[in-house]
């Protein structure tokens, strides 16, 4: 089966609901040059992630439409779930329909999911309505760039429409406006062309019919840019809301998975910032399985059981699944988690925290379970179930109120390969100095990004406005690079960091 999914134009926020539940089950994604590489992120880590851009990039070769093809139709009738991943909408200008014909004639099944089009987002996000009452009640779509093989473009009915929207009209623009007013349209009918709409690149210049070309070309853009003509580009003092935004422009690091950071993420979208993923770690079983069994076997003699990050619950509750257990295994211990994000975890699992610290560190989780305990503490067997080398803070403070701790690895971090596009792509910004911001949650992720990097790992992320950190502990692992830290919130909270993000990033 092959699916061909709109990925929207840019911002990943704008990816469907079925586009995302088809990217989940993917065993192959074939994806373009415009396709945000935070969605790869979607389908599932043993998924093969080519690239098919017609244009050479980092990611890989160029391909041309028959090596395209033919990958399609080879994947899937080997038996595996293709996602054919194209920017925008696939039968918007996205060529999908020649691709389905080449599969429907070798019997290959396909499912189309439409995507949010370029044609309708971009302008959305530069303030431009395609449509208005009393000012534009008809648009036409054209592309500026048409193969030889293709009918002319008919400007005579494109010109007669109230708002038209150029698709690829970068290189020919000159040509393009020529022949509006060639066929009527006065040259000081207002037009706009929006450059990476939709991202914090965009870039907009409100011009005439007759001057857009001449701005455009003083502008040097390379594509992506899109093109509208009409009264309705008048609209854009008043509706301009995208580049309005706190932290519009802002583009934010964030070594880590989607899914770990989707809160965040949608903190800074919701800001105007572009959340550039680079999931540079990986979580793989401990080196030593034998603390752990035994710890699982032995449960009922914990009286408290600590968390110190969201990775170690979901690892913990699979390794209980694993054993055929469930929560109930957890009998009557009480429950400490490090901070908030740590404790929604544990509350998906149907578990309710009894200490969470207000400011989640190692220190302050220690702190709290004593407040709380008091000299119950003393001689209380407590189980942290956490990363292997993970930091020791909190298990010597417990130690030193009396518990009896047993620190069981249920997980351990190593460094992603370096071929993940999301990880290539997060690289290739920061070495080209076009990173805004760095933000990092653990220090595991402040040392694979620096073995990532490799020479000048330190300068590189220093180079970026500001550098946040979650927390004290993850502070000190980017100071020992020699690098500043400019923040660390008042609270490890996703919306907390977002907030107090924005207003550093202004000041700065």
């Amino acid at each position: 089966m092959v699916y061909f999914v709109g990925a929207g134009p840019g911002d990943p926020g704008l990816l469907t609901q079925r586009g995302a539940a088809v990217l989940s089950r993917a065993d192959v994604v074939l994806y373009d040059g415009l396709v945000n590489a935070v969605l790869l992120d979607l389908a599932p880590a043993s998924a093969e992630r080519v690239y098919v851009g017609k244009k050479h990039s980092e990611l890989g070769p160029p391909r041309t439409q028959a090596e395209i093809n033919a990958l399609m139709a080879e994947r899937a009738q080997a038996g595996r779930r293709v996602v054919r991943l194209k920017g925008g909408d696939p039968f918007v200008f996205g060529r999908a329909a020649e691709e389905i014909e080449y599969l429907a004639a070798r019997g290959v099944p396909f499912e189309v999911v439409p995507g949010v089009s370029a044609a309708t987002a971009v302008p959305a996000y530069a303030g431009f309505p395609l449509t208005a009452r009393g000012v534009a009640a008809t648009v036409a779509f054209a592309t500026g760039h048409r193969a030889a093989e293709a009918p002319p473009v008919d400007w005579a009915a494109v010109a007669r429409a109230d708002t038209a929207v150029l698709f690829m009209a970068l290189r020919t623009l000159r040509d393009c406006t020529a022949a509006l007013i060639a066929a009527g349209r006065a040259p000081d009918t207002p037009a706009a062309a929006i450059y990476w709409g939709t991202t914090a690149s965009q870039r907009v210049i409100a011009s005439t019919l007759g001057a857009l070309a001449d701005e455009v070309a003083a502008a040097g853009w390379r594509p992506p840019v899109l093109v509208v003509v009409g009264d309705v580009v008048r609209y854009r003092d008043a509706m301009s809301w995208y580049e309005r935004r706190p932290l519009f422009g802002a583009r934010v690091l964030i070594p880590r998975r989607l899914e770990q950071a989707g809160a965040f993420a949608s903190a800074l979208a919701e800001r105007g910032a572009q959340p550039l993923f680079a999931p540079v770690t990986r979580l793989v079983a401990p080196s030593d399985r034998g603390p752990l069994e035994k710890a699982i076997d032995r449960l009922d003699a914990y009286e408290w059981v600590v968390f110190t990050s969201a990775n170690a619950v979901e690892r913990w509750f699979d390794e209980l699944a694993s054993h055929h257990r469930d929560a109930r295994a957890l009998g009557l211990a009480r429950i400490a988690c490090v901070g908030p994000a740590t404790a929604r975890s544990l509350a998906a699992r149907g578990i309710r925290a009894d200490v969470v610290p207000a400011h989640g560190d190692a220190a302050a989780l220690a702190r709290a379970i004593v407040a709380v305990a008091g000299g119950e503490l003393r001689s209380a067997r407590v189980l942290v179930p956490r990363a292997e080398h993970g930091r020791d803070e909190a298990v010597v403070a417990l130690r030193d109120a009396g518990a009896e701790v047993d620190v069981v690895a249920v997980y351990r971090t190593q460094t992603a390969a370096p071929d993940d596009p999301a990880i290539q792509l997060g690289l290739r910004e920061l070495r080209a100095g076009r990173v805004d911001v760095a933000a990092f949650f653990a220090p595991s992720q402040v040392r694979a990004l620096a073995d990532l990097l490799g020479d000048g790992a330190a300068d590189r992320i220093a180079a970026c406005r500001v550098i946040a950190a979650i927390g004290p502990t993850t502070a000190r692992a980017v100071e020992r690079l020699g690098v500043r830290v400019d923040l660390v919130p008042s609270s490890p909270d996703a919306e907390v960091l977002a907030r107090e993000l924005a207003e550093t990033y202004n000041r700065r």
